[in-house]
């Protein structure tokens, strides 16, 4: 949470000090009506605060809407700004932006009628953090730069903390550190120790991102201990996930899903649905990583639905992102596309290119302070011509920095929408052929074809129930994409077309879409490729003792029909007489073999690469008696 603490409240009411009491005296403090208004308001403040605003937000409300009533009767307008903002981190911990937004701004409205420094510096920071969550970042830079402007010391911890913020998710880490830092020193002077938990987090995020893990792990190791000391559950939950991430970078698996899982427990205690999103969103990422993609599929959905819920656009991106790996390393190229797709329009409505010219605007107007600070002596002593070319020369070299960042900006811009150009473009031609995707690109639709001589390759792994009932799932998963993936390898060699995978069986067709001379023996050539390297793949779990698949396959000649299926998930297939026959060829083969049809014999007899053995007539289920011949390399 981004919001200002009591403590800078107190500054605002005066001299009270909670100090250590507990609710009850704070209660009675607030029921004495023999006491100055100020105290009264702070001690309720204090008490909704303690007691109800993290653990019973709706009651907080209520309460909160009392402490309202309160200034209202009086009138009492601090008490209406301590009552506002205290409704607006209710609705904050809910994660409900806009309603969030409704009662900070209330309290900015009041804020200003009072014309209290701190009030509005306290004001404008929390409208700002809400529009930072929803990624307005120019409005967000906007409330903070005013907050700095109206804070008395002319810095604040949070502000400096928030704006570091924004230059982090820009990916300007070494401008982010400088604000942190500048933060972090502001809150332990001040002794602001919830506010100094958070700034070592962030600095510990920016370390994580620079993969300096040890630092990173030791900054949050000082934050989660000032979190434990005062018991802050969101602190603590954030940090957990960032250690979490830690330990996912480094691919230590179990211990990322602990944390991660630890964080997503307290995150659902106490009904921070952000931060529930933001740890279903990494689990299901760990998952993906092991293989285990029922987990990872099910983490992702109920962290998409949540930022939907909860209108982020920034949870959003992070759902669809994990919707889109857990799909593609599925195989299910269908629903891959459609989140690929979705996270586009995400990150479209994520537009940086204001918060960068925002970005360059705050950084003139905090240099150009700075630099009448350093210079105030000077400018009592000398010429007036001299501080016009001081003050120009800074001018013209920030807005030459302005131009060139955001030239920057823009390459950077063409060069992210080229990559999501180029992956949604992969992304379609690996679930069509080629021309069949430019075809439906261009047309909306691709018309069904005859083809007369396509050669059709099938697989499958003998005893497949029994060798499988030995291995885990994310074993067998594992398993299969390792051959599967070397399968698509060998025919992208060979100019094959894969067609589909069917359990543990692989087809794939040579000769079209685009008919070949050669397109019988380069499927030949495929399904001997395929067979050595599940017999050497073989070999090795053997010596190891491990559980191991052997292979037929099979492969006829003849004409097909093929084409797209449906209208809605698009599925390159073929069909005609010439696939059940080739499947017949797979299912009367041997491991280890390639067994072929008499037509194909036929095409193939002469030529030199292969030899053949014939094996006379096989009964074939439903053709019956049928020729055929084992096929090798000569």
């Amino acid at each position: 949470m981004r919001y200002t603490i009591l403590l800078t409240l107190c500054l605002l009411y005066g001299v009270f000090l909670k100090g250590q009491v507990n609710l009850d005296s704070l209660y009675t403090l607030w029921q004495d009506k023999t006491l100055p208004d100020s105290i009264r308001s702070n001690a309720y403040a204090d008490y909704i605060w303690d007691g109800y605003l993290f653990s019973q937000p709706d009651s907080a409300f209520l309460l909160a809407e009392e402490l309202v009533d309160f200034g209202l009767n009086k009138p009492f307008p601090r008490a209406q700004f301590a009552g506002y903002t205290l409704q607006g981190v209710s609705w904050e911990n809910r994660s409900d932006y806009q309603k969030t937004l409704l009662y900070y701004s209330r309290a900015l409205d009041i804020a200003k009628k009072m014309g209290h420094p701190a009030a509005l510096a306290i004001a404008y920071n929390n409208v700002g953090s809400i529009y930072h969550d929803m990624a307005d970042y120019p409005k967000a830079l906007d409330h903070y730069i005013k907050s700095l402007e109206f804070n008395e010391s002319g810095k604040t911890g949070v502000t400096l903390s928030n704006i570091g913020g924004i230059y982090s998710e820009q990916g300007n880490y070494s401008k982010a550190l400088e604000y942190f830092k500048r933060s972090l020193k502001f809150n332990q002077q001040k002794g602001y120790q919830s506010e100094e938990a958070v700034v070592l987090s962030k600095i510990g995020n920016i370390y994580r991102h620079q993969k300096d893990y040890r630092k990173s792990l030791d900054y949050y190791t000082q934050s989660l201990k000032i979190y434990d000391q005062l018991g802050h559950q969101i602190g603590i939950a954030n940090t957990y996930l960032n250690i979490g991430l830690i330990y996912e970078m480094q691919e230590a698996h179990p211990m990322a899903l602990d944390y991660q899982q630890k964080s997503l427990r307290i995150y659902e205690q106490i009904g921070e649905k952000n931060g529930v999103a933001a740890s279903l969103n990494n689990i299901g990422d760990i998952y993906r990583k092991q293989g285990v993609y029922d987990k990872a599929l099910d983490h992702c959905q109920r962290a998409y639905e949540i930022s939907l819920s909860i209108k982020s656009l920034l949870r959003k991106r992070a759902g669809c992102l994990c919707l889109y790996n857990t799909y593609k390393g599925m195989g299910n190229n269908n629903q891959a596309l459609y989140y690929l797709e979705m996270l586009k329009s995400v990150e479209d409505s994520l537009d940086t290119k204001a918060p960068t010219e925002e970005l360059q605007q705050m950084e003139f107007q905090e240099v150009s302070r700075l630099i009448q600070e350093a210079h105030e002596e000077d400018i009592r002593q000398e010429e007036k011509t001299r501080n016009i070319v001081l003050v120009a020369g800074a001018f013209f070299l920030l807005l030459a920095g302005g131009f060139y960042f955001r030239w920057r900006y823009v390459q950077k811009s063409k060069a992210s929408l080229q990559i999501e150009k180029d992956r949604s473009e992969n992304l379609l031609h690996n679930i069509l052929p080629g021309e069949i995707a430019q075809e439906l690109k261009d047309k909306g639709k691709a018309a069904a074809r005859d083809f007369d001589m396509v050669s059709i390759l099938f697989t499958d792994f003998k005893s497949f129930t029994e060798q499988s009932a030995k291995l885990s799932a994310a074993e067998l998963v594992n398993e299969i994409n390792h051959c599967f993936e070397a399968f698509d390898g060998i025919i992208e060699k060979y100019g094959i077309e894969k067609i589909k995978t069917i359990g543990d069986a692989y087809m794939a067709a040579g000769g079209l879409p685009a008919p070949s001379d050669h397109s019988v023996e380069n499927t030949v050539m495929a399904a001997l490729e395929m067979q050595e390297f599940i017999v050497a793949r073989g070999k090795k779990k053997r010596e190891k003792g491990h559980p191991l698949f052997e292979m037929r396959v099979g492969i006829h000649t003849g004409p097909v029909v093929a084409g797209i299926v449906g209208v809605k998930k698009y599925q390159y297939d073929i069909w005609g007489d010439t696939v059940n026959t080739a499947s017949r060829m797979e299912s009367s083969g041997e491991v280890g073999k390639v067994n072929i049809s008499q037509t194909t014999y036929e095409l193939l007899k002469d030529n030199p690469n292969f030899t053949f053995e014939s094996r006379g007539k096989i009964e074939a289920k439903g053709k019956g008696n049928m020729d055929m011949y084992f096929v090798s390399k000569t």
